[in-house]
């Protein structure tokens, strides 16, 4: 089992800004599954702390902004809980030197790698749930996520981005886009786009590409639902 010495226990509690009581939980949050000991790695806690993260942000959400519509919200707690923005707070935090793993993979840079640094970064907040309760991972998770609720919302976003993000965060499929008619000259075209949103009508767009009209299509859709105006 992988064993770290007193002082790097202090190093990592301040790091984290929580000391745990069972210092076997942080062993594990930090342990990825290249060392081959299954019992000792991350992937258990990852689970839970991917379902506590999804709590605490929508809780957040919705206490902060008591007048904005649930397809807003929906797609701003897509943003925040996806892989990259844990990431990014597991980078804030300086954890790639605190990573166990095999030494072949750390040699690749692994330790450094976005998807194991947000799998390490769930896994820790299901290690301080486990270790000190729902306030606990709650004060965690507000004090790393601080930096990303404060940037832009999605309505900096483009309209296909959004309406894909809004998707995803009610678990939907990815909005599928086709087109319904083209006309004009080759050098000149004209295209009308559909997109279909599963349990909802399509909506059309039209542009003088693709592009264009996929993105009109996804404004209107939005638009429609009352979900960005």
């Amino acid at each position: 089992m992988v064993r770290f010495s007193a002082t790097r226990y202090d190093e990592i509690a301040q790091r984290l800004g929580y000391r745990f009581i069972d210092k076997a939980l942080l062993r594990h949050a930090l342990t990825h599954a290249s060392t081959r000991n299954a019992s000792d790695d991350y992937e258990r806690l990852e689970f839970l702390g991917d379902r506590v993260l999804g709590l605490v942000i929508a809780e957040e959400l919705f206490r902060l902004n008591p007048d904005q519509r649930e397809g807003h919200m929906a797609a701003r707690h897509s943003q925040l809980v996806r892989g990259e923005t844990c990431a990014e707070a597991g980078r804030a935090l300086g954890l790639g030197e605190f990573l166990v793993m095999g030494a072949s993979e750390r040699s690749k840079g692994l330790a450094l790698n976005g998807t194991v640094m947000g799998d390490v970064v769930e896994a820790l907040i299901g290690g301080i749930y486990l270790d000190g309760g729902l306030e606990a991972a709650r004060g965690f998770i507000l004090s790393n996520w601080k930096p990303m609720m404060e940037k832009p919302s999605g309505h900096e976003k483009d309209a296909k981005t959004f309406l894909q993000e809004w998707a995803l965060g009610r678990a939907l499929p990815i909005p599928a886009y086709r087109v319904v008619k083209r006309e004009g000259p080759e050098h000149a075209p004209v295209f009308d786009v559909a997109v279909d949103v599963a349990g909802h009508l399509a909506a059309e767009g039209t542009g003088k590409s693709k592009r264009i009209a996929e993105q009109e299509a996804a404004s209107h859709f939005l638009q429609r639902e009352k979900i960005r105006q």
